[in-house]
């Protein structure tokens, strides 16, 4: 290789003689960069979303192909975050497709000393069953003087500062429905 065909290989080269000289565009490509395309490109569809780590609600896109997560990036149509996300919404994309993301249930029954696994459909029975079960045992009709309560002491609901505005309301509406007065968000604490 001649000392000009290496020279002109070289990005600094190409940025100080050349029309990039921040070295942001064709100066800091190489061969290999400029065959590469971007995992947005061959997206299937892009959904639409919110990301889930703090309360500002900064709009995401998310891209899919063959009904899996590629890339999650910021929407730049979104008149919070205007495309940007902080370094946490930078990473979501980790939440759905990380090799530490759960894809089970672990449960420790109680008096016992070791964890057992159990699939997603039995932990949410289990779930339901123990909310049924703590609305009953608590449940309140009447007062003593026989006003109706229609109200249950033995369910609580604690909403977390990740919780969106529509997703709060969400939750307020089910406790209410199932008679619980005790509904709070963290953010009030």
């Amino acid at each position: 290789m001649g000392v000009k065909r290496w020279l002109d290989a070289w990005p600094v080269y190409r940025q100080l003689t050349g029309t990039d000289p921040l070295g942001r565009g064709k100066a800091a490509q190489s061969a290999r960069s400029a065959a590469l395309t971007p995992r947005t490109d061959t997206a299937d569809r892009v959904a639409d979303s919110v990301c889930p780590f703090c309360a500002v609600g900064c709009a995401q896109r998310v891209y899919v192909k063959d009904e899996k997560v590629v890339q999650i990036e910021g929407n730049p149509d979104s008149p919070i975050s205007r495309g940007r996300l902080c370094p946490k919404g930078s990473a979501s994309k980790q939440l759905v497709t990380g090799p530490q993301r759960e894809h089970k249930v672990r449960y420790r029954p109680p008096y016992a000393t070791e964890w057992q696994d159990l699939d997603l459909d039995t932990a949410v029975d289990m779930v339901v069953d123990r909310v049924l079960d703590a609305r009953r045992k608590g449940w309140q009709d009447t007062d003593e003087s026989g006003r109706k309560l229609r109200r249950t002491m033995g369910i609580a609901s604690l909403g977390g500062a990740t919780l969106d505005n529509e997703e709060n309301y969400l939750i307020k509406k089910l406790f209410t429905a199932l008679g619980a007065l005790q509904v709070e968000n963290q953010a009030r604490i």
